[in-house]
């Protein structure tokens, strides 16, 4: 191996300052031409940061540009997603995209959008709501650092404004925790926000001081430098304990005289005169005879070349055999250390909780595969997202009222169509004594409204481990739902369970109406149809465990055989859990849905006394049928 001097990487980074400031002011350039033409678009916020962008990928990152899903490619983040017409130039310089395509941008009929998404093939994770990319990195680098031993390095371009944002603190303690030496942070500290400076503007320390603090190797530098930019990311690469951050100090709408550093000219494009003489300014500072930099190929030859884009099916998981009263909660880390036991692509997450959500017992028998995040529930669902990206299948748990934390996260991963699965246990107010705060009673309808997700409802133990593996085998985001008291058996290891299943657990041709039930609730509906035949009514029970997709042809059966007549019981606040669903799905027909839930703020109580307090038990529901039928 032949070392290289200091003398020599000098030299050497002598060499390819005149092709990266050529690739830089071309950067400069397609953005204003790409922003102009769509007449939308943060010209700005992308100038400031081409200078950076263009060492990073032609000077630093490995990468193969022609397979941006290659597993061995370093990874780039844009969490300043405003930017995107930055990357995209650069994808475009990379020889990905034609240029032409960049006149696009922002266009209906294009992929080149406001802010990235997974559409394109070299974005990992969509970004614009600001403060989660650092958060997805840090799950890429802890995949390349603890699984994969591969050399690949995870890079993040912050902005400074977004540094306000808590999330960016909780991914930077991570990856401290972790010591991702593998993961390189970039701030790009314009001074400028969008409707005026930033907290710190151009006060460097006062960035140093925060990142020394959670235990960042720092480099300030000057970021129209490419001098110390190279310098910069050389120095990030030779850091063996700790993350790096490079904090580049820049000029807003760097490269144009006429908005550089001016204030109230975020998100802005330039008018068509004015992106003429820009450009025409830009390209007067082209330097000739500029060798072209080359892109670093890959590290490693990896024998599974893409990215994989789905997940196989894989052998039925065992239940535990045990058919008895049992937590679904428990029966979720039962199912999770099967489900390990069987697919090694499976990781568990936690928010300090996995005593209580059952966590810890994939914990104890994969602590290989497990990741504790401690409390904060935004990192928590980012890395996942970034361990997703990476191929992992990662489940992350916590109490269902704290995935609110990080319900901004938990959006952009629906955007993104991140491959994780959520848990969220201690549901409803059946928890009993710990009171509102800690009851998650709106939970069904915030993972609902999310586009393209599941959301399931197990009531007994076999069902949560069979729907625990349909949620492995799904490609998409999973939302499982447990409960923290036990609940009757009701099903065998013979009953099957798919998304967009439901199950009729009693039925008879007599039927007078339909009580629709999932979790808890279904062992009330079940105690309701007891006490309701002995007064000579007779109702079609329906567990209806998957809540998104829902089961939409048995409900329509059932109305049809029940007189459209429809009772439906929830643990969950009324508007936008089940009853809305069933309603939602039944609006075509001719129906009456009545809707036992949760109708105010709970109080600290027995969970038996909860039940009946906030008519959701089987007497309340039994009162229900009967007050109704005598209408």
């Amino acid at each position: 191996m032949t070392l290289i001097t200091h003398t020599d990487r000098a030299s050497f980074h002598h060499t390819l300052r005149p092709g990266l400031h050529n690739i830089a002011t071309r950067l400069r350039i397609a953005c204003i031409q790409a922003t102009t033409k769509a007449g939308s678009g943060h010209v700005t916020s992308c100038c400031s940061a081409a200078d950076i962008v263009s060492v990073l990928f032609f000077a630093v990152m490995h990468y193969d540009p022609q397979r941006p899903d290659y597993v061995g490619n370093d990874r780039f983040i844009l969490s300043k997603g405003h930017a995107a017409p930055l990357l995209y130039a650069a994808w475009a310089e990379a020889g990905l995209l034609q240029h032409a395509e960049l006149l696009e941008l922002r266009r209906l009929d294009s992929d080149l959008e406001g802010h990235p998404t997974p559409r394109l093939p070299f974005v990992d994770f969509a970004t614009g709501s600001l403060g989660q990319g650092l958060s997805v990195a840090a799950g890429i680098a802890l995949n390349a650092k603890r699984w994969r031993g591969n050399g690949i390095r995870a890079y993040a371009l912050l902005g400074d404004g977004e540094t306000a944002e808590g999330a960016v603190w909780e991914a930077a303690e991570f990856a401290s925790d972790h010591s991702l030496n593998n993961l390189c942070a970039i701030v790009d500290v314009n001074r400028l926000g969008q409707s005026g400076p930033t907290r710190f503007q151009h006060q460097m320390d006062a960035y140093r001081v925060r990142w020394e603090a959670v235990g960042w190797h720092v480099i300030v530098v000057d970021g129209h430098d490419l001098g110390a930019l190279l310098d910069a990311f050389d120095e990030a690469g030779a850091i063996s304990e700790k993350p790096t951050v490079i904090l580049a100090r820049t000029l807003k709408g760097k490269g144009i005289a006429s908005v550089e550093n001016h204030e109230g000219k975020h998100g802005k494009p330039l008018p068509e005169d004015e992106a003429t003489q820009a450009i025409q300014a830009l390209q007067e500072t082209f330097l000739d005879h500029a060798p072209q930099p080359f892109i670093p190929k890959p590290l490693s030859d990896e024998t599974s070349a893409m990215m994989p884009k789905s997940s196989a099916q894989r052998d039925t998981i065992p239940s535990s055999g045990e058919e008895k009263p049992i937590a679904t909660r428990t029966a979720f880390g039962d199912a999770m250390v099967a489900l390990g036991q069987i697919d090694d692509r499976v990781v568990g997450l936690d928010g300090d909780v996995q005593d209580s959500t059952r966590m810890q017992k994939f914990a104890e028998a994969f602590p290989d595969r497990f990741v504790e995040c401690f409390i904060a529930e935004q990192n928590m669902i980012g890395v996942a997202a970034g361990l997703a990206a990476c191929g992992k299948v990662p489940f992350a748990a916590t109490f269902a009222c704290f995935l609110t934390r990080a319900y901004d996260v938990i959006r952009m991963a629906a955007i993104s169509n991140a491959n994780i699965k959520l848990v969220g246990s201690h549901a409803g107010v059946s928890i009993g004594q710990d009171g509102p705060s800690q009851m998650g009673l709106e939970d069904i309808a915030m993972m609902a409204a999310q586009p393209n997700t599941v959301v399931l409802y197990p009531a007994d133990g076999t069902a949560t481990h069979r729907l625990v593996q349909q949620a492995a085998n799904h490609r998409g985001l999973v939302y499982i739902r447990t409960t923290r008291g036990t609940t009757p058996s009701l099903y065998s290891d013979e009953d099957t369970f798919m998304i967009g299943g439901s199950k009729i657990l009693r039925s008879s041709e007599y039927d007078q109406l339909t009580l629709v039930a999932a979790g808890i609730t279904v062992s009330e509906a079940l105690k309701a149809y007891d006490e309701l035949n002995e007064h000579g009514i007779s109702a079609r029970v329906v567990d209806l465990y998957s809540l998104k997709p829902v089961d939409r042809p048995t409900l329509v059966d059932c109305a049809h055989a029940t007189h459209g007549r429809l009772f439906t019981v929830e643990d969950h606040y009324e508007h936008g859990g089940l009853g809305d669903i069933v309603l939602a799905s039944l609006s075509t027909e001719r129906v009456h849905v009545h809707k036992l839930a949760v109708r105010e703020i709970p109080r600290s109580g027995k969970p038996d006394e909860l039940l009946d307090r906030y008519e959701i038990s089987a007497g309340a529901i039994v009162k229900a049928v009967r007050d109704n039928l005598r209408m």
